[in-house]
């Protein structure tokens, strides 16, 4: 779906949205993702935090709701979503509020705006669209992102690669990873919480004895379609996104069960402001069409009911990851240090 066609059929659905609100009514009835024509015009100002990420996907979605809503002002501010995290803290700490809506592409900083009691709860209708376990009451997912094991079918068979993540330590299996990127920073904070400091430093270790760093994730991925390397640790979409523009890549994915090297991340957003214009705003981003947009095009995972997953990525309720409140991958710090302490960063 190309960015022209998903702003207009957006600004299309809105024209016929004359009927009284009535979401809960809709969610109810069919149980699954609610139509842009169901929601409310959003009137009046809102300043929008918003975390980089997606290549410009995300800007996309913004501009079609802008596009629908000709009455709304949308400021936005753009940066890393644990850079804004922190500002909006420190605001906060200083008696000022710029932030209505806070969006970042992962939950650690989400946790960030929780414990410091900053997010405003969000009503049951609205969470009640999310598929179980990705239903919380001060925050919404957004889209979701599944820590992978991509390989280069050339090198490995699937059979060569382990199901447990932590047994990679002692594997002879030559691994690409970012260790400086944020998506690996939180899978190794997940590692923390689950396996412990001592376990998690050694894994570090041991896989570094056999792994090459790549700037990013998609160079990980790139690095093992080329040969470089057996595998790697990516998220999911990385891995769809070359295959879709290189169909016959030789690159595949494994995953692991129950443990880090699967885990289920997301984007996410809060309420910063009360009242109806933040909520509404986030009722957009769960919609049937925003959702399939990012699902069809950013190849990341929806977490609204009744919306299709992304080409090429078996299905969410097939995969094992391991049950963790994401609001822990705020806990950073301690993963810093440690992987500076192993000499990984």
């Amino acid at each position: 779906m190309q960015r022209r066609q998903f702003i207009q059929g957006m600004a299309v659905a809105g024209l016929g949205a004359t009927l009284p609100w009535s979401l809960a009514s809709a969610v109810n009835a069919v149980q699954q993702a609610v139509s842009v024509n169901s929601l409310p015009k959003l009137v009046g100002e809102l300043t929008l935090y918003l975390g980089r990420g997606e290549g410009g996907l995300y800007e996309n979605v913004l501009e079609a709701i802008k596009k629908r809503n000709p009455q709304l002002t949308l400021n936005i501010r753009r940066g890393g979503t644990a850079a804004l995290a922190n500002t909006i803290v420190a605001e906060a700490q200083a008696g000022v509020r710029r932030a209505d809506v806070f969006w970042a592409v992962d939950t650690g900083a989400i946790g960030l705006m929780t414990d410091e009691k900053l997010a405003q709860p969000l009503p049951d209708d609205l969470t009640e669209q999310l598929k179980p376990g990705f239903q919380y009451a001060g925050w919404s997912p957004v889209t979701g992102r599944i820590r992978t094991l991509p390989y280069n079918t050339e090198r490995v068979t699937a059979a060569q690669i382990p199901d447990d993540v932590m047994a990679l330590a002692d594997s002879d299996l030559q691994i690409g990873w970012a260790p400086a990127y944020a998506s690996f920073q939180s899978f190794v904070t997940a590692m923390r919480i689950l396996e412990g400091e001592d376990a998690t430093a050694e894994w570090l270790k041991g896989v570094s004895g056999h792994a090459k760093s790549y700037a990013g994730e998609l160079g990980v991925v790139m690095g093992v379609e080329r040969g470089e390397v057996d595998m790697g640790f990516a998220n999911h979409y990385y891995t769809l996104r070359l295959k879709a523009g290189k169909p016959d890549a030789k690159v595949d994915l494994a995953f692991t069960k129950n443990d880090a090297g699967c885990l289920v991340n997301a984007s996410g957003i809060v309420a910063l402001s009360e009242g109806d214009l933040p909520v509404n705003f986030i009722r957009y981003l769960l919609t049937q069409e925003v959702q399939s947009y990012l699902s069809s095009e950013a190849y990341e995972i929806p977490l609204v009911k009744g919306v299709a997953e992304p080409q090429g990525l078996v299905p969410l309720n097939t995969l094992s990851p391991p049950k963790i409140d994401l609001r822990k991958l705020a806990d950073i710090r301690p993963t810093l240090n440690l992987m500076r302490k192993v000499g990984v960063l």
